[in-house]
C-alpha cells in the first residue's frame, strides 16, 4: 500500500509530504525529552522562563560547579535544560526553537501581557521566500509565526498549527483536538464493532488513539484497534 500523502500549497508551489519516507522505520519509541539552552546567567534565565508561566520541574546543584534547571512549557511533552557546566555551546546560540500553538494571536497576547517583547505576526507566501507582515490570510496551518528571545538571545518561534500533515501525529491534546479525535475514533469504531468479536469499546479506542497520536493514518489506526481487540479476545491469550 502506498504511504498516505498530504499536499501543502504555498502560492503556486506545492509540496507533497509523505506519512513515511523511511524504508526501515524504527520500531522502538524515541521521544525527544529535553533541549539544552546555553545561558550566561542561570538565575536570570530562570526568572525569564518562570515569567512565561513555564513549569519548574527541577533545580539541581552539586553546590559548587554544576547546576541544572529543567522547565517545561505549558502543554509541551518536551522540556528545556539550562544551568552551569551543562553545555559548552555559546550563550544565546540556540536559535529558532519552535513552540507550536493553536491560536497564534492568543499566544502572542499572553506573552506580551507577561512583559515579553514579541515580534509582530508574520507569514510566508512561498517556500524560502521573505516573511510577509500579518497572519496568513487563509489561516493555513503551519504558515503563521511570531518570534521572541530570552535575555541571552536564544530565540523562539511561535508557529500556528491547527491541522497536522499526514504522518505527523497529534500534538499535546487540548479540548478541541481531543474532542475531534474522540469523534473520529467513535466513527471508525462504529464501522468495526458490528464485524468484530465482542469487546469493550475502551480497548479499541485506546489502540486507535495511541496510533493516531504516533502519526498513523485513520486506516492504519483502525487496523491497530482491530488487532488489539483480537489479541485480547483470542483463546490463546491467558489473562490473570
Amino acid at each position: 500500500m502506498a504511504p498516505a500523502t498530504a499536499e501543502a500549497t504555498m502560492s503556486t508551489q506545492t509540496i507533497t509530504v509523505r506519512a513515511s519516507d523511511t524504508l526501515n522505520p524504527a520500531t522502538v519509541d524515541l521521544k525527544l525529552e529535553v533541549v539544552t539552552l546555553p545561558v550566561s546567567d542561570v538565575e536570570r534565565a530562570k526568572r525569564f522562563y518562570e515569567g512565561l508561566g513555564w513549569r519548574l520541574d527541577a533545580d539541581l546543584s552539586d553546590g559548587t560547579t554544576w547546576r541544572a534547571v529543567q522547565m517545561t512549557p505549558v502543554g509541551s511533552p518536551c522540556s528545556i535544560h539550562f544551568g552551569t557546566s551543562v553545555t559548552t555551546a555559546a550563550p544565546g546560540s540556540a536559535q529558532k526553537l519552535f513552540l507550536v500553538v493553536a491560536d497564534i494571536e492568543a499566544a502572542r497576547r499572553e506573552l506580551v501581557s507577561r512583559g515579553v517583547e514579541v515580534s509582530d505576526i508574520f507569514h510566508f507566501i512561498s517556500v524560502g521566500g521573505a516573511p510577509v507582515s500579518g497572519i496568513d490570510p487563509d489561516r493555513r496551518s503551519y504558515m503563521s509565526f511570531a518570534s521572541f528571545s530570552d535575555p541571552d538571545g536564544n530565540s523562539w518561534l511561535l508557529q500556528e498549527v491547527t491541522t497536522r500533515l499526514a504522518g505527523r501525529g497529534l500534538s499535546t491534546f487540548d479540548v478541541e483536538t481531543l474532542t475531534t479525535l474522540l469523534r473520529e475514533t467513535e466513527e471508525h469504531h462504529g464501522q468495526y464493532e458490528p464485524l468484530g468479536p465482542k469487546h469493550h469499546w475502551s480497548a479499541w479506542y485506546a489502540a486507535y488513539m495511541v496510533a493516531r497520536q504516533r502519526g498513523k493514518t485513520p486506516e492504519e489506526a483502525a487496523n491497530d484497534g482491530a488487532r488489539h481487540v483480537e489479541s485480547l479476545t483470542s483463546p490463546s491469550v491467558t489473562r490473570a
